[in-house]
């Protein structure tokens, strides 16, 4: 099972539907590729091949996961005052005393918003950060060490 916010689901729903609307791109690619003759000495061909073959690996992993996805609301750590799935929150490096902004997410996109730190459920970061409380101190074993942090606001 994946967990997963609803927009994280729409982004994979959005990646999956632009592979399945350029498969055939890729086709007519192949068959113009095709038509120029000699296919053992034809790069445009085999280039075109290969990535139709690793857009139907994506399009597979994108339909599984789909499949297997259990979406989860985002609202219920602002009802609650806990971290949940979705969750944006402000923490406080007890040490250094420098706060940042972490979003608890089911798989790391690599967003545009440089402000905020993503972290999946399953990290160190993530798992001690799941349902912990406004002013809570959290332990993350990091490569450095242990690190605590505080927990000091849902954004």
């Amino acid at each position: 099972m994946d967990i997963m916010t609803p927009e994280e689901r729409v982004q994979l729903e959005v990646r999956l539907n632009t592979l399945l609307a350029n498969r055939s791109a890729i086709s007519e690619r192949i068959a113009e590729a095709r038509a120029l003759g000699d296919l053992k000495e034809n790069a445009e061909y085999h280039a075109a091949r290969e990535q139709q073959g690793l857009e139907e690996a994506e399009i597979r992993r994108l339909e599984e996961r789909l499949a297997k996805a259990h979406v989860i609301s985002t609202d219920l750590g602002k009802t609650t005052g806990q971290v949940f799935l979705g969750s944006t929150v402000k923490l406080r490096e007890v040490d250094s005393g420098e706060e940042e902004l972490y979003k608890l997410v089911g798989d790391a996109q690599a967003g545009l918003d440089s402000e905020i730190i993503e972290v999946t459920v399953t990290s160190p970061m993530g798992e001690a950060l799941f349902k912990a409380n406004v002013g809570e101190t959290i332990r993350v074993r990091t490569r450095r060490g242990l690190k605590a942090f505080v927990v000091v606001e849902l954004v």
